[in-house]
């Protein structure tokens, strides 16, 4: 079991970066496919970014690719998530989540386990 927690969330202003982190607890982390998530007021919550066990594979939301980038540190069990060229579109919750697979995946209900998330709001 892996337990997840967001820190590095706050108020950015436009065109400005910012970066979050996962830190989980557990021997496993380097076994799970990690992903972030984000959710603003009054949407569903939606893919942003996802990454194998090893890091050698990521895939990206259209709506972020060429701005955030994730990354991890089995090292240190810590899942990470630069964003840069932030919009006010970018304003959600922004939520870790791991799930113990084989391939890389940008599905939800994939993810096993998720953190409280982290607010990154981003001012025009």
């Amino acid at each position: 079991q892996v337990q997840l927690v967001e820190s590095g969330g706050g108020l950015v202003e436009a065109g400005g970066s910012l970066s979050v982190s996962c830190a989980a607890s557990g021997r496993t982390f380097s076994r799970y496919t990690m992903g972030w998530f984000r959710q603003a007021p009054g949407k569903r919550r939606e893919f942003v970014a996802a990454i194998n066990w090893s890091g050698s594979n990521t895939v990206y939301a259209d709506s972020v690719k060429g701005r955030f980038a994730i990354s991890r540190d089995n090292a240190k069990n810590t899942l990470y998530l630069q964003m840069n060229s932030l919009k006010p579109e970018d304003t959600a919750l922004y939520y870790c989540a791991g799930g113990l697979k084989q391939y890389i995946t940008t599905i939800e209900r994939a993810y096993d386990y998720w953190g409280p998330g982290t607010q990154v709001t981003v001012s025009s």
